[in-house]
């Protein structure tokens, strides 16, 4: 193996446990479903893919998720809290991948990240319609949300929650790369090229 792998897997590695630690630290949002809490988890996935590319994000995301699910487990026996994570991740980092990397610049990192809310938003309200509410309310034994409550649900409470949540990493993500940038391109410099 050579050095420019191994240090990337050890930086997955780092930034995926840091991720994990953040994930612990959630808090729901005032007037918001209860199961919908925030935290900060995506950033240091933001970071892997701004300084390692797209598998190394996505890298950080699954690891993040398979350390919380054997750390705190699951109330329905499956994993659809951490699936449900892992694929809000992916849909929120991968924009963000594919418009910083073109234009390499703060601006280019705000349209990723507001490319990036908008997909997580939109993608997880269409997701939880059709695949994770279903799944939760199958595996927990619950009679299925339908008609106006699984609307309510959706948009009144999981698409302006990913919208508040990809606000809140759209300003820490900036403050970051103001304060990061030099290092991030000289990472990119390392390990992408």
């Amino acid at each position: 193996m050579n050095n420019k792998r191994l240090h990337k897997l050890i930086l997955v590695a780092i930034l995926g446990s840091i991720s994990t630690v953040l994930m612990q630290f959630n808090f729901p949002i005032p007037a918001m479903p209860g199961f919908l809490k925030i935290d900060f988890s995506e950033i240091p996935a933001v970071m892997a893919i701004m300084t390692m590319g797209p598998v190394a994000g996505i890298g950080v995301e699954f690891l993040k998720n398979v350390i919380h699910w054997f750390l705190s487990g699951s109330p329905t026996g499956v994993p659809v809290g951490e699936i449900a994570n892992f694929v809000t991740g992916v849909l929120f980092i991968m924009p963000i991948y594919w418009i910083f990397m073109k234009y390499r610049s703060a601006k280019g990192l705000v349209v990723g990240l507001i490319a990036g809310t908008t997909a997580m938003a939109v993608g997880m309200s269409l997701l939880n319609y059709l695949v994770f509410l279903p799944m939760y309310t199958y595996f927990l034994g619950m009679p299925p949300v339908t008609g106006n409550a699984l609307y309510q649900m959706i948009i009144l409470g999981i698409l302006p929650f990913n919208l508040i949540k990809g606000v809140m990493l759209l300003a820490i993500s900036l403050m970051l790369y103001k304060s990061m940038e030099k290092w991030i391109f000289q990472q990119q410099k390392k390990l992408l090229f």
